[in-house]
């Protein structure tokens, strides 16, 4: 199964730190945060991954190469428009020919991936999608995810009004795809994920599943400047420490 990180955005609500350093480039721990997201995959046996860029792709770049030192295969797609989450993992489609990851470039976590992969397999043969979900003490700033008993996604909204809060369940940034479902996103043009496709796709009735992810897993994007404070002190967890085992 190949993985792929979305690490286009620009990281505004990290400015000054990303007018300069690409928000992946941060560093927790010492180490990149898409660094971190690397070994992650590896410690699952995931060792193909495309990575999209956008703003300052050349010290993702020039630091990471081909990911070989990092045990993973890396195929980096730079985009000079940025075309969204949806869009971009639309333009490397034809790499895409079997179900696959979509990482969130700025979500770190020790959940088990192997889990969530197994989940996604046991749901229905035709083409469908799963999110990992999270408990969230701010969901207006989140996807909001609402599930039936069978976890089959029932709805699904991006950043709701507070007043309009239908369920504890937000997307976590962790998602598993069938490529069949690629044919819904436009080949030009700016495309969300949450925004666009998921919507779409739920209208359509196409199977969108949810997985929740224990209350003992760690996750976090790093995408505030609260959060990336707060995750100075927390990473590595001691099962993210693990990732650093067997290296390259």
């Amino acid at each position: 199964m190949k993985a792929m990180i979305l690490a286009a955005g620009e990281g505004t609500r990290l400015r000054p730190l990303t007018l300069r350093t690409p928000k992946p480039m941060l560093p927790v721990a010492g180490r990149p945060t898409l660094e971190w997201i690397f070994l992650w995959l590896r410690f699952h046996e995931i060792t193909e991954l495309i990575v999209n860029l956008h703003h300052q792709p050349e010290p993702v770049m020039s630091r990471f190469g081909d990911g070989r030192p990092w045990g993973v295969q890396l195929t980096y797609s730079v985009e000079p428009t940025i075309l969204g989450t949806a869009g971009g993992v639309k333009r490397v489609e034809r790499l895409l020919t079997q179900p696959f990851i979509v990482v969130y470039g700025d979500v770190l976590t020790d959940m088990d991936l192997r889990q969530l992969i197994r989940f996604h397999q046991s749901q229905a043969e035709e083409p469908h999608i799963t999110l990992s979900l999270c408990h969230v003490p701010n969901p207006q700033e989140c996807g909001i995810v609402e599930i039936n008993d069978r976890h089959r996604v029932t709805r699904f909204v991006e950043k709701p009004p507070a007043d309009q809060i239908f369920s504890e369940f937000a997307n976590a940034g962790v998602l598993i795809f069938d490529p069949l479902l690629l044919a819904s996103v436009p080949s030009e043009g700016f495309s969300d994920i949450s925004r666009d496709l998921l919507p779409l796709l739920l209208e359509r009735g196409v199977p969108i599943y949810g997985w929740p992810i224990e209350e003992s897993v760690y996750l976090i994007d790093i995408g505030t400047p609260e959060k990336y404070e707060r995750v100075q002190h927390e990473w590595p967890t001691p099962a993210a420490a693990r990732y650093l085992e067997n290296q390259g």
